[in-house]
């Protein structure tokens, strides 16, 4: 007998990763200001995933969109409602309070869960942004539920789910039943592009504004950013005339 799936897809805003990122002067972070933002690539693949399943015919119920961020983050629901997701939920934090730490959005996923009703959640595996790929596993810690990460492939067949992921030499085939987490890995799907008719009937779908308080979760952080500076600009290479001058150049940087 299928299950059918109600899926929850977090998604989030982040800066363009077309744009290089510069810290600002006060070194306590990425300048953001007037800076191009989009949705973070993993969570693109999270909702073309969600959409293709509903497209090899697996029964899917609700495609269920939700970020938490400032009144900008609507742009990425609005993009996720156009390239498939059915409805969805924005949490508004304001941008003076900072971004959510993974452990908070873990906590606020678990209530958009129960009082959803998913049994299934679709997200990227990380962020663009702080690279921390912990919200899923904790996600799956906190709801008791199986988890199967960085997914390369996706397939549903009544309440059975296999995941295929990259490990290094080689794939690894898991199974799981519903309810599940999966995390997307890059080689799971070639996101599509919004088209302007979708874009348009996007604009008449359902989007919910919550707060973290309607969801009776703390989103303060427990972490504190001491100083953010860019990375060392890397040497120019240099030229050798034989092997004994390799060695030799090796070992006086300390290389060998």
């Amino acid at each position: 007998m299928s299950t059918a799936l109600r899926i929850l897809v977090p998604v989030k805003r982040v800066i363009d990763y077309a744009v290089k990122p510069r810290v600002n002067k006060a070194q306590t972070a990425v300048e953001k200001a007037g800076v191009k933002h989009s949705m973070n690539p993993f969570d693109e693949l999270s909702i073309e995933e969600s959409v293709r399943m509903r497209e090899r015919k697996v029964p899917v119920e609700d495609i269920l969109a939700i970020s938490a961020g400032p009144p900008k983050a609507q742009d990425v629901l609005r993009t996720a409602m156009a390239m498939g997701a059915d409805r969805a939920i924005h949490v508004e934090v304001p941008e003076n309070e900072g971004e959510m730490e993974p452990l908070g959005v873990a906590k606020l996923l678990k209530a958009v869960v129960e009082k959803e009703n998913r049994n299934m959640v679709i997200l990227g595996k990380q962020s663009i942004d702080d690279d921390a790929n912990q919200t899923g596993q904790m996600l799956a810690g906190l709801l008791n539920w199986s988890q199967a990460t960085q997914a390369s492939k996706v397939d549903v067949e009544g309440d059975q789910v296999t995941v295929t992921r990259e490990v290094d030499g080689g794939v690894e085939t898991l199974r799981a039943k519903l309810p599940v987490i999966i995390t997307t890995d890059l080689r799971l799907n070639e996101p599509r592009y919004a088209s302007l008719p979708n874009i348009m009937k996007a604009k008449k779908k359902k989007l919910e504004k919550k707060s973290l308080k309607d969801y009776g979760v703390d989103g303060a952080n427990r972490l504190k950013t001491l100083k953010v500076t860019e990375p060392p600009a890397r040497q120019g290479g240099g030229k050798v005339d034989d092997v004994d001058g390799l060695i030799g150049r090796l070992k006086e940087l300390g290389a060998l």
